[in-house]
Order: structure tokens, then sequence, then C-alpha cells
């Protein structure tokens, strides 16, 4: 389930007709549902646009496939009410990053993700973007949740080592949390052979996180690893959240997907000359690797 990158104008303004192509195009390339989220660039929204865009999303999604709205925020107060409009307006379901301004106990923010879950019906994911935000969440604190919440919160977990804090969550929930890989693909097989049931990599290579997907599910290693073998060099170059928007916006252009790989200021210099050759070899090499 693909993380959408916002499309927006020269005025910075949503792109509504741009979203309306990539959400075609993630569908046409193999997603089974959509995300809205960090690389989405929501912290660069207003409240009233998040909302906006979490109901345009479910309405050009149609049913298509589970929509699920990140509703993060630095206050509780705001997270609920995120996820309410989400909700609203037909979310599949709500997934919350904890604050990052304002780092709290693990009884505080026990409290602002149960808050959250009370406060709506659809499902919780929690993501721990700690790869390249925030401080992480203990695996013992996800595990704490998962008491609390049961079935009902999902996870996404970003913190290094990936592979050892999926497989503790999973011994330390029975092997009952869900789980979805979220670093672009790029620890999809190890994480598939532990235990996640998904990903949520960005939209740009969607075609070829869908064709890795498939072949692990085929118990097909072989091609998996010709594919992940490209993908994670791509997903190696993006150290930063603005890195990880230009590539996966720069990418979307030259796959005809947006029409501008415009972001929101301010954004520190992200990609220079040898950066874009660099990508779009690999890119050729990951394209190459799919259609084999």
């Amino acid at each position: 389930m693909p993380v959408f990158q916002t499309p927006f104008d020269e005025s910075g303004d949503i792109n509504a007709t741009d979203l309306a192509n990539e959400i075609d195009w993630l569908f046409a390339n193999g997603a089974h549902g959509v995300v809205f989220a960090m690389v989405s660039e929501v912290l660069r929204m207003s409240s009233e646009e998040r909302d906006s865009v979490a109901a345009l999303a479910c309405k050009l999604v149609d049913g298509r496939g589970p929509v699920v709205i990140s509703v993060g925020a630095e206050s509780t107060h705001t997270a609920v009410r995120h996820a309410r409009r989400a909700e609203d307006a037909g979310a599949t379901a709500v997934m919350a990053t904890p604050p990052n301004l304002h780092p709290v106990g693990e009884d505080a923010l026990l409290e602002y993700f149960t808050r959250i879950a009370a406060e709506v019906q659809t499902p919780l994911i929690v993501q721990d973007a700690s790869g390249y935000v925030g401080a992480s969440l203990s695996v013992e604190f996800q595990m704490r949740l998962h008491r609390e919440l049961g079935d009902r919160v999902l996870f996404k977990p970003e913190a290094p080592p990936v592979g050892p804090r999926l497989s503790r969550l999973m011994a330390g929930t029975s092997d009952r949390a869900r789980i979805f890989e979220g670093t672009g693909g790029l620890y999809l097989i190890d994480s598939y052979h532990r235990g996640a049931i998904g990903s949520m990599p960005a939209a740009d290579l969607v075609w070829a996180v869908a064709a890795l997907w498939n072949a692990l599910t085929s118990d097909d290693l072989k091609r998996a690893y010709r594919i992940a073998g490209p993908l994670a060099q791509i997903v190696s170059l993006q150290t930063s959240l603005d890195s990880y928007v230009a590539i996966e916006k720069h990418l979307l252009v030259l796959q005809g997907v947006l029409t501008t790989s415009l972001m929101r200021d301010p954004v520190g210099e992200v990609l220079d000359e040898h950066s874009v050759q660099e990508i779009e070899r690999l890119f050729g090499l990951l394209r190459a690797a799919v259609d084999a």
C-alpha cells in the first residue's frame, strides 16, 4: 500500500488533477490500497489541508482498496480531530506517529495512542518513523500497546535494526502483531520472512515493490532478490525526509505521473546533477529486473 506523493502547482497549492492521475496509476501498477503520510508532505500542510487531502484521497480511490490516513500531531487534541475527520471521509484505517517536537514518556504516549484509537472505529497503525524523524518507540512499548488495544492496533516499525526489532515484537505478541514494512522495500524480503503482512513504500516504484511482494508470496526468491538489488540501491540514496520526497517526485515526473516535482519550501539541497544521473541509471536497472 504505497504512500502517495502530494502534487503541488506553481503557487504551492495542491494539484487535485495530478493526484487523481497518481492514484489511478498506483492501482494500475499493482497497489492494493493507498496511504497519506509523512512522504506525502503532511508536515508542511495546515490541519485543514490535511483533512481536505484525506477526503479527496478517499473519494478518488472510490472503493478500489483500503485508504490509510496519517493523523499524528503534536497534540492529542489535533490527532483526534484528524482521526475523526478521516473516518468521516471514509478512511479504512488511521495511522499515527508520536509527537516529534515535544517528546514525552511512555505513559503519556500510551494515553496519546489509546485516545486516538478510542475516538474512531477504524484500526490504528502506529508508525515509528524514527528512521528519519523523531525518537524511536521501544519494542516493549509497542508490546504494551498491543496488550491494550489487541488486534485493533497494527505497526509500521522503521527504527534500526528493523529485522531484529520486528522479530522481538512478533515474539512478544505471540506472533499476533500485524506489521507493515516501512522502508521503501529496502528490508521487505527480511521483514516478510519475519512475519510482515505488507509494505508501505512510496508511490514512485510501486510496480517494483508489487512485483517483489508477488515474488515473495509465490516463493520465487530468485526473482525477489533480482528485483531487490537495484531497488535497495535507489532507497539507500534516500537519507532524509526531503531526499525521500525529492527522489520520489523526480521519478514520478520521469514516468509521466506528475507534471512537476515541486515540493513545499523550505527545502534544502537534496539532488544535484550527479544524483539525478545515478538515480535514473538505477531506475533503468530496476525496470529491466522487473520486466525480466
